[in-house]
């Protein structure tokens, strides 16, 4: 079954990623959000399950992320290991994947709408939905984790 999740989820990828082909380009807008206005309020709303006492995940969640990030959810295909919207598969998306090492994006979106996006992808480019194919609710939220981690301030 499991099996059957990973080629379905490839699939899924190999389609967005063949029609976002165009050329590869820069992000248009890297502070715009991705979320329908419809429904951002509801995702902004939404908080990490790791953040109970603190204000961020603790390393262990993070390291947790990295794992899946560059594993099963292989979002460094188009995120690249750095985060920077550089992976194998992100050099050739138009738009470009959201470069993680942008702190102004970081302080402009909030979690749930990370969250909101890794679950039911983003129109317009190559991203596609990760939950369930992919990962778990419970790992997108690590990956985040991760992902926040790429901003250095």
């Amino acid at each position: 079954m499991k099996q059957t999740f990973k080629i379905i989820s490839l699939l899924a990828m190999m389609v967005c990623l063949s029609t976002s082909l165009v050329l590869a380009g820069a992000e248009r807008d890297p502070l715009k959000p991705r979320v329908p206005k419809d429904q951002r309020g509801a995702a902004k709303k939404m908080k990490s399950p790791f953040y109970k006492k603190a204000s961020k995940a603790s390393p262990g969640i993070v390291a947790e992320g990295k794992k899946i990030f560059e594993g099963k959810g292989t979002c460094f295909n188009c995120h690249g290991k750095s985060g920077k919207g550089d992976g194998p598969a992100g050099k050739v998306l138009n738009p470009a994947p959201r470069d993680f090492t942008n702190c102004k994006f970081h302080k402009k979106r909030k979690d749930g709408e990370l969250f909101w996006v890794i679950k039911n992808g983003s129109p317009g480019t190559g991203m596609v939905p990760l939950i369930p194919s992919a990962i778990t609710e419970e790992e997108a939220w690590k990956v985040i984790a991760y992902e926040r981690s790429f901003c250095k301030k």
